[in-house]
């Protein structure tokens, strides 16, 4: 399927996975609020943490799809779910960010007290790629010397340019909307039940993700502005100084993605950074289609895990 747009679509319309084999856990957190998780247990020693995109989830296609491949390969696997998008609505004013990566090492903590891990990987896609691209750059090893590399997928590793490119076509537009639509909805959930003190009508009139992360990410989170919480949180300026392996894989045809997502030169010279452009995949879609619709992420991250 050589057109990013379709590859991007199918998948997030028409392609469904049965939710089974995993156990569902809360992960209560030291500020008061709680993460959800999807937890595939086979008692390995190699764990893989995979990290979801923007209003993404554990039970979404891509993100459920990869964890039955490995956990039916016999590896631990959970797939996480950021505040606020499992299926209840998180406790605090803030939602989440695309380096949060507190809330990431509680997912760590969490799985290490069920077994001695030797080896963990982390695998994220979209924003979840940025923010495991970011551990990478910032964390390494500091936290929990199991990590042993992060796989990054489609990742927005520089956030401000990946809506300005959303924000300069219709297509790209359209796919704006629909995640705003689930942001504009659950902060107006936090203020009708008391948990977000802000003027509804400040929601309602955000038309595009820098004006929403303007007044509500920015502001909550501390930052001074929608560009200063993008330069904190974009990997791209982090990513020269991971010690552990960290593999990108990008569409050339990714409707989401800017050329400095692409970190081509970065992969030429850092032994660490490792970088696979495929010419077609679109966001997050990678289908294969011969016989029937196969899709080639949950081929290619087997083999990567073999690698490292």
């Amino acid at each position: 399927m050589s057109n990013g747009h379709l590859q991007t679509i199918y998948p997030f319309l028409f392609r469904k996975i049965k939710a089974s084999g995993f156990d569902n856990e809360r992960v209560e957190l030291t500020d008061g609020d709680f993460i959800d998780l999807d937890f595939f247990k086979s008692s390995s020693k190699t764990l893989v943490i995979i990290s979801h995109g923007l209003e993404g989830s554990s039970d979404k296609a891509y993100s459920r799809g990869l964890a039955k491949t490995l956990h039916n390969q016999g590896l631990d696997v959970i797939a996480w779910n950021m505040r606020s998008c499992s299926k209840e609505i998180n406790r605090l004013p803030t939602f989440y960010h695309g380096a949060q990566v507190d809330d990431l090492d509680a997912v760590i903590d969490h799985a290490k007290k069920t077994n001695e891990y030797k080896k963990i990987i982390l695998v994220g896609f979209s924003l979840g790629g940025n923010l495991v691209a970011y551990y990478a750059g910032k964390i390494g090893k500091k936290n929990h010397n199991e990590i042993d590399g992060c796989i990054a997928i489609s990742a927005t590793i520089d956030l401000e340019s990946s809506i300005h490119k959303l924000n300069s076509n219709a297509p790209g537009k359209l796919y704006s909307e629909l995640f705003l639509a689930t942001m504009r909805k659950k902060a107006l959930t936090k203020i009708e039940s008391g948990l977000l003190n802000m003027d509804p009508e400040i929601i309602k009139s955000c038309k595009d993700f820098i004006d929403f992360d303007a007044k509500v990410t920015a502001p909550t989170f501390g930052f001074d502005s929608a560009h200063d919480y993008y330069d904190f949180a974009s990997a791209v300026n982090y990513i020269e100084n991971t010690n552990i392996p960290l593999y990108f894989i990008q569409a050339q045809d990714d409707p989401f993605l800017a050329e400095i997502s692409y970190p081509i030169e970065l992969a030429k010279e850092h032994e660490q950074v490792h970088l696979e452009i495929t010419p077609y995949g679109g966001h997050v879609g990678f289908i294969e289609h011969k016989f029937k619709f196969n899709y080639w992420i949950e081929r290619r991250v087997p083999e990567i895990l073999r690698e490292l």
